[in-house]
């Protein structure tokens, strides 16, 4: 199969889960003024997405490895768009959390284990230009979805957002079924479930690899689920606005993905990895010191999306190469760390938000990001480079 139609079918269902993925955050304070509740305790929805996400991964790399990637990415889509539509009906938080949980658990095969069939297809001088090429489609989804689910939220509802999604994942679910079917997918019927990431973690670096990835989920996404929330806070804006403004975060992980390739050819992988850190710690300060000036907030999340997208693609790269035989489950695992470790970082910025501010979690998450690029300048690249000699 041509592997540029490869990544676009790839990157289009990649695309619609990460726009239903991300799209809480913008329509977070939508949501909450119409099911009663405070922006920061409907937050809990997002968690509620993200959690199930990471934990189904491990059960979902697996079972690729075993009974084929394209198979279970197939069947995972098709309940993820009944999912989704059941979220168009939701009534209130106990029911929302539920489908919202739904939809994470069946999502959660889609992403880690389009990169593993992109691992097994793609050789390592051509991975990460594919890995980012396939994460910039998916990723505009995410930055469309800002201004998608900003504009259906101000001249409908927040409900019709997920009944869109719902429509638009039948689309590219079809292809799948259709067009997809060409896309090689081998089965392992010896593949254990548990043995793979025994493997993994008896390797140091892999190790410390994962633990990044959970710092950075945790950080990033903990920095990035109150964008939304923060904009309204600080300017009173629209959701049509605030949708607007949040999809910067999107272009500019877009065009983050179009370059990690070409830098890591030029730089290394590790100083990519170490740029995009020093790019996200940069934009939780900057939007700490923004003042309530638009301008400075704007640059903050492009800059987020932008070090987020040259740091992720980096570590994702070198999880392909964690398990080469069983790259379902080392791409899910960095899924669990990544998607739990947002989960989580949501649910503490919750916290940290109504003690502190939101100026509050983003010094506090900034400033560790910081510490972050620090660990992996000082041990990371250290332990690499003594494996790899």
């Amino acid at each position: 199969m041509n592997k540029k139609l490869l990544i676009l079918i790839l990157g289009l269902n990649g695309f619609i889960v990460m726009a239903d993925n991300w799209v809480v955050s913008p329509i977070l304070p939508a949501i909450s003024g119409d099911i009663g509740t405070t922006v920061t305790k409907a937050g809990i929805l997002i968690s509620a997405y993200m959690i199930p996400f990471g934990i189904f991964q491990l059960l979902f790399g697996p079972m690729a490895d075993r009974y084929g990637k394209r198979q279970v990415i197939s069947i995972s889509m098709i309940a993820f768009t009944v999912a989704t539509a059941l979220c168009a009906i939701g009534s209130g938080m106990t029911d929302l959390s539920i489908y919202r949980a739904l939809t994470g658990a069946f999502a959660a095969a889609v992403m880690p284990i389009s990169l593993a069939l992109i691992g097994d297809i793609f050789p390592m001088e051509e991975r990460q230009t594919a890995i980012g090429t396939f994460m910039g489609i998916s990723f505009l989804g995410q930055g469309l979805s800002m201004a998608i689910g900003g504009t259906i939220s101000y001249y409908l509802n927040w409900r019709g957002v997920f009944a869109l999604y719902a429509v638009m994942s039948i689309i590219t679910t079809g292809m799948l079924l259709t067009i997809g079917r060409k896309i090689p997918s081998s089965a392992n019927k010896n593949a254990g479930f548990f043995a793979p990431y025994k493997q993994i973690f008896s390797v140091k670096s892999n190790v410390i690899l994962y633990l990044t990835v959970l710092a950075e989920g945790i950080l990033i996404i903990g920095s990035f689920s109150y964008l939304g929330g923060f904009i309204d806070h600080t300017f009173h804006y629209n959701y049509l606005y605030i949708g607007l403004i949040m999809t910067l975060f999107g272009v500019f992980a877009v065009v983050g993905g179009r370059m990690s390739g070409k830098l890591a050819a030029k730089a290394g992988r590790m100083a990519v990895l170490r740029i995009g850190l020093l790019f996200a710690g940069m934009a939780d300060i900057l939007l700490f010191l923004s003042g309530g000036k638009l301008g400075f907030v704007m640059a903050g999340i492009g800059l987020l999306g932008l070090g987020f997208m040259l740091a992720h693609s980096s570590l994702l790269t070198l999880a392909t190469e964690a398990a080469q035989k069983a790259r379902g489950a080392a791409m899910s695992l960095v899924a669990f760390c990544f998607m739990g470790g947002g989960g989580v970082g949501t649910a503490i910025g919750g916290k940290i938000i109504e003690s502190n501010g939101y100026t509050g979690l983003f010094v506090l998450y900034g400033g560790l990001i910081v510490v972050l690029l620090v660990f992996v300048t000082a041990v990371f690249s250290r332990v690499t480079c003594a494996q790899q000699a």
